[in-house]
């Protein structure tokens, strides 16, 4: 598994004239190995850094935690990829994480002949550098690696898809407990079981879970113990971590029913939503997408919504292709987009839909099923 992603960096980096490079991005880590640490717990106490994937000769090593050492396994990590742990909690001995990891690196990065080594320098521990023979030339690979991490692999399809089914059951556990006196955190609980419950193990949930008087935003946040009211809206925003990859979706419901003017509002939100999609083709420029949908709701006397009209998503939740006014980046084949306008009355009603699409040879591919109706 993920040997598609290798081959095509060891392609990068024999094309950039590196000898060796050392990944320490957890978002390059995954696309890479498909090695994937906890997320309810962050960074493991006993570790001292998050993973590293050295690359030399063609082989790859991950370096990781040894408690981890179970987990790298998961989901196919090893398959042509080497695994070193490096020791951390123990009651032998006082716990020296950081040096065990030095030694690890000492021993691996320090006796390297090579010359030119790749870094990626906004996620390198300082300590981690210092490891590295002092001939060594670093080259920032910052961004490198992102154009290739925007067309997905069959393989990452398959694991993205899965990932849209389990949001597409909290957002069916959303509409059903969408009821008058329920709380946003009463729901918010009742979908996280039941993804969890779905996935056989406990996963992240985020994003948003907002009554639509809340005041002065209403865009989104995280639940709190608002009561949902007869005549509200209810925005719920979903996204999981599984296997390394994120999903993500955005319903908006009502406990009765919407009112005649949230029901008007959230059918022009659906059209806008169709619209958006529409626009998905091979070459089409995302800043374009995000200009004609904004105007989209303008011309119908809208406030245009303060954020993106979408995002590409992999193995993080927001990535590129930004549908954003400035991008000019052109769409092609194989890309994942979320697709999410959305309407704001700060204290008063709110509506946001999103659907996850797939562009294809000529156009796009929902991926996303749940309803978007009320």
């Amino acid at each position: 598994m993920h040997e598609q992603q290798r081959q095509q960096t060891l392609d990068l980096l024999k094309s950039r004239q590196l000898d060796a490079a050392l990944f320490s991005s957890m978002e390059s880590i995954k696309w890479l190995t498909g090695f994937t640490p906890p997320l309810n717990t962050g960074l493991n106490p006993f570790a001292a850094g998050d993973a590293l994937l050295w690359v030399e000769h063609g082989h790859f090593s991950l370096i990781v935690l040894d408690s981890q050492a179970e987990g790298a396994s998961a989901f196919g990590t090893l398959a042509g990829c080497e695994l070193i742990t490096y020791a951390g909690y123990t009651i032998e001995s006082p716990i020296r994480t950081h040096e065990n990891l030095k030694a690890v690196l000492a021993g691996k990065i320090g006796v390297s002949g090579a010359a030119r080594v790749g870094i990626e320098p906004d996620h390198l521990l300082h300590f981690v550098r210092e490891a590295f023979p002092a001939n060594a030339t670093p080259v920032s690979m910052t961004g490198w690696l992102v154009p290739l991490r925007m067309i997905k692999t069959d393989e990452e399809l398959a694991k993205l898809r899965h990932n849209f089914a389990l949001v597409d059951e909290g957002q069916a556990v959303a509409r059903r407990h969408c009821t008058a006196g329920t709380r946003e955190i009463d729901v918010w609980a009742a979908v996280h079981s039941a993804i969890s419950a779905r996935a056989g193990a406990p996963l992240y949930l985020g994003n948003d879970c907002v009554v639509g008087y809340r005041s002065p935003n209403n865009i989104g946040g995280l639940p709190a113990a608002n009561p949902i009211r007869e005549d509200t809206a209810l925005i719920v925003d979903l996204s999981t971590a599984w296997a390394g990859y994120w999903s993500d979706s955005c319903g908006t419901y009502y406990p009765q029913g919407p009112t005649p003017r949230q029901e008007k509002l959230h059918t022009f939100v659906q059209g806008a939503l169709e619209y958006a999609i529409s626009l998905v083709r091979p070459g089409a420029v995302s800043g374009e997408i995000d200009r004609r949908v904004r105007q989209f709701m303008a011309d119908a006397g809208y406030p245009v919504y303060p954020h993106h009209t979408g995002h590409g998503v992999g193995v993080s939740s927001h990535e590129e292709p930004r549908i954003v006014p400035y991008n000019d980046i052109a769409l092609q084949a194989g890309m994942v987009l979320m697709l999410e306008p959305g309407i704001y009355f700060p204290g008063e009603t709110s509506v946001r839909l999103e659907d996850a699409v797939l562009v294809t040879s000529d156009g796009a591919e929902v991926l996303t099923h749940f309803s978007k109706g009320f």
